[in-house]
């Protein structure tokens, strides 16, 4: 297809409104991108499914300004016991201003995010998927159902597990099927909370996946195994499913009724093998799929937009280094096999076979040190992450707390998605970078280095006092200066 038949109708279209997609949408915006979201369903979800949002993730939120919005809409709750449920204390003195967990119904979430991409410009369009697309040097053709065609100089999947997008790009997606299944819900009980909660203490001895809970307004969480996988894991479970299982495990259904939402999911652990093939990108489930073990699935996809918005906005907008975009792929690969290694350990050790039992009674022991438990949760909340940037100083590559400024607080002076130097020295400079780089000079800041150079995803990209190397430091993320 020859491309100098087309002008592009938009900059980036992103398939998929969900967390993701409308997060990318939003750090896409603040660079004047030109984007359109398109989401197959009509209709918001109407089911009250609660998330968790980690440390990183609200450290992001905080970023954008849009923290305090959604955090009066969530309930806080320790940053505890996330690691194959293994009951811990939280870790004293996490490196963060934002260090607990915050539960939110996902609807709302999702509502927040979009509305916030909409705030800044970008297109929604609901009842509209992806149904093909072809690329070339220039652009993406992209057909939309009813056959619409669009143009676009990239495409980026944020469609969820079973992705179109990857599908139609043909690239590998590695790993493991579902071996077992869990069904979860919200639903109403029929017996007394005293005669539940002694039942389930008694089958949590042995079953670590279930649990069934009292979630406020009458209403219980239920989380049960299956006894098999289902043929069709699209299909949603239905209330006789929950019946027959809770009778199964427990004698009793406990008189389960008037559901609020029905779900199930399985074990299936995998990982694209390439995020970005020419000028269409994944992100999200699109890229990786995983238990929920540590409730990490949402906040891996919101940081794998954040990653990438900045980067491809800076390859629109002309200014991006040559492997800019290609970083994309080498930061957030070995993270997303990270959390898919730890889910599959955490879905071992709740096996009711006797080694992994065992296994997770001397991990238990070994959690009552501070350092391993630190460990473990600095994995899970995402705050433990460090980038390879090469050789350097150990904060190279890491994000970088919320920190009080003479002018307010750090993350405050983030929120329009560009590069910031924060110097202690008072005698660096952004030069001709000014254009993507803010400068604050502040002797005051509680920082043990001289200066650091932040990315717009608030991860250290230089840490030093010297202005020609920070001057290479620069270019080599932010590209040419403007004389």
């Amino acid at each position: 297809m020859h491309s100098q038949q087309f002008t592009p109708d938009f900059d980036v279209i992103i398939a998929g409104c969900g967390p993701t997609g409308a997060m990318l949408a939003a750090e896409l915006r603040l660079h004047d991108v030109r984007v359109l979201v398109l989401e197959k369903e009509t209709e918001p979800a109407s089911f009250v499914r609660i998330v968790g949002l980690h440390i990183r993730s609200l450290e992001l939120m905080a970023m954008r300004g849009l923290l305090e919005r959604i955090a009066e809409r969530g309930r806080r709750r320790p940053a505890a016991g996330f690691f194959a449920a293994i009951d811990k204390p939280e870790p004293k003195g996490l490196d963060s201003a934002h260090a607990y967990l915050l539960g939110i119904p996902q609807p709302i979430i999702d509502h927040l995010l979009e509305q916030h991409a909409i705030e800044l410009g970008a297109q929604v369009r609901r009842g509209r998927a992806v149904t093909g697309f072809d690329q070339d040097d220039d652009g993406v053709t992209v057909e939309l159902t009813g056959g619409e065609r669009l143009r676009s100089r990239y495409l980026v999947g944020c469609d969820g597990a079973r992705s179109t997008v990857r599908k139609l790009l043909g690239v590998g997606f590695p790993g493991e099927p579902s071996r077992t299944e869990t069904l979860m819900g919200e639903m109403a009980v029929g017996v007394p909370q005293e005669e539940i909660a002694a039942k389930v203490a008694e089958i949590r001895e042995t079953t670590k996946v279930f649990s069934l809970g009292p979630f406020g307004e009458g209403v219980y969480r239920v989380v049960v195994p299956a006894a098999a996988v289902s043929e069709d894991r699209a299909e949603p479970p239905i209330l006789e499913d929950f019946k027959r299982e809770l009778r199964t495990i427990a004698g009793t259904d406990f008189g389960v009724h008037s559901p609020r939402w029905m779900s199930r999911f399985g074990d299936a652990t995998r990982l694209v093998d390439r995020y970005r093939v020419g000028r269409v990108l994944l992100a999200g489930d699109a890229a990786h799929i995983h238990p929920p073990a540590g409730g990490q699935g949402l906040n891996l996809g919101v940081q794998d937009a954040f990653n990438l918005g900045w980067k491809l906005a800076a390859q629109i907008r002309g200014w991006a280094p040559e492997p800019l975009l290609d970083t994309y792929q080498t930061e957030r690969h070995p993270v997303a096999e990270d959390v898919l290694d730890n889910t599959r350990a955490q879905m071992e050790l709740s096996s009711t076979e006797p080694g992994p039992r065992a296994v997770r009674r001397l991990l238990t022991e070994l959690m009552d040190f501070d350092e391993v438990n630190r460990f473990l949760i600095e994995k899970i909340t995402a705050i433990g992450i460090r980038y390879d940037f090469g050789d350097g100083h150990d904060l190279l590559g890491r994000r970088l707390r919320d920190l009080d400024l003479k002018q307010g607080s750090l993350y405050d002076e983030l929120r329009q998605g560009r590069g910031l130097l924060l110097d202690r020295t008072e005698r660096l400079t952004v030069g001709g970078w000014s254009d993507r780089v803010d400068l604050i000079a502040d002797p005051t800041a509680a920082l043990d280095v001289p200066a650091v150079l932040l990315r717009p995803d608030g991860h250290i990209a230089w840490v030093g006092e010297h202005q020609q190397d920070l001057n290479e430091h620069l270019s080599r993320w932010f590209g040419k200066p403007v004389d």
